[in-house]
């Protein structure tokens, strides 16, 4: 198996994650993984219905890119691009500027985290993503406390995730040795409503992330131990950061599982003068 691929051999799963792209007239569609064009044909069949629109798909292996050309040589709205997606992603969004689009793709268990990290510093986020990853990590993804964990907080303060449904490890070739899951990731933006949208767009990116590194450093000590002991990050006493915690309502004896995005914003602002480098 090269590159860590397992290649999507369910035409029924594909048209699964198509129908979750909601594909409208003039979208832009980046697929990340081409690989054997399956789910490309399935997006370019419903491109076709809907009109209009362009598939920009991503293929890292060269063979492979030899092979999409060739299936798709006829396809006028179909763009092969020969790349790594983490070299190239952020470019590509970029020239969007003010342009919807939209990600789509079968991720490689290794690749999902720095993906998504990835998407996340985009200044230009897409409308939706829709994702095949490993069972485990989409309810990592979609955890809420009490199961809170780092990648739920990293992924929850720009995106609201969503298991759309789950896909047995035998609709893929060659079959890993786990499930899959299809997980929709929608991007806050300032026409969103929710509290955490707007925690996030009223926020610092930079403090929050160093937050969560912070207390979920080690996960199993109290919220108060963390931010005391974790490389001396804060030059306060612990008298002061139990005073501090309380007054944004904070339990100091909690655990980090325990906290929504919304607390760990809190405590972000709340310390940012104490968490600056």
């Amino acid at each position: 198996m090269k590159l860590g691929q397992h290649f999507l051999i369910n035409n029924s799963v594909a048209r699964k994650i198509v129908a979750a792209l909601e594909i409208k007239s003039n979208d832009v569609v980046i697929e990340i993984g081409a690989g054997h064009g399956e789910l490309t044909a399935a997006l370019n069949y419903e491109l076709r219905i809907k009109n209009n629109g362009k598939i920009i798909a991503i293929e890292k292996d060269k063979k492979l890119i030899a092979q999409l050309q060739k299936r798709f040589a006829a396809g006028k709205n179909i763009k092969i691009i020969e790349g790594d997606v983490l070299k190239i992603l952020q470019d590509l969004c970029s020239r969007f500027q003010d342009l919807s689009f939209k990600i789509v793709g079968n991720i490689p268990y290794y690749l999902t985290g720095y993906l998504l990290r990835l998407i996340s510093e985009l200044k230009q986020k897409p409308a939706l993503c829709v994702f095949t990853v490993q069972k485990e990590v989409a309810e990592r993804i979609t955890a809420s406390p009490p199961r809170m964990n780092k990648l739920a907080a990293s992924v929850q303060f720009w995106a609201n995730p969503e298991i759309i449904g789950f896909i047995p490890k035998e609709n893929f070739m060659p079959a890993p040795k786990v499930d899959s899951a299809i997980i929709k990731l929608i991007p806050h933006t300032k026409k969103t409503t929710t509290i955490i949208s707007q925690l996030y767009l009223n926020s610092s990116e930079i403090n929050y992330y160093k937050t969560i590194n912070v207390l979920f450093r080690q996960p199993r000590k109290t919220i108060l131990n963390n931010l005391r002991t974790v490389n001396n990050e804060l030059k306060i006493m612990k008298e002061e950061i139990v005073k501090k915690l309380a007054e944004i309502g904070i339990n100091p004896q909690a655990r980090p599982q325990n906290l929504s995005v919304g607390d760990i914003v809190k405590i972000a602002n709340c310390f940012i003068n104490e968490l600056k480098s």
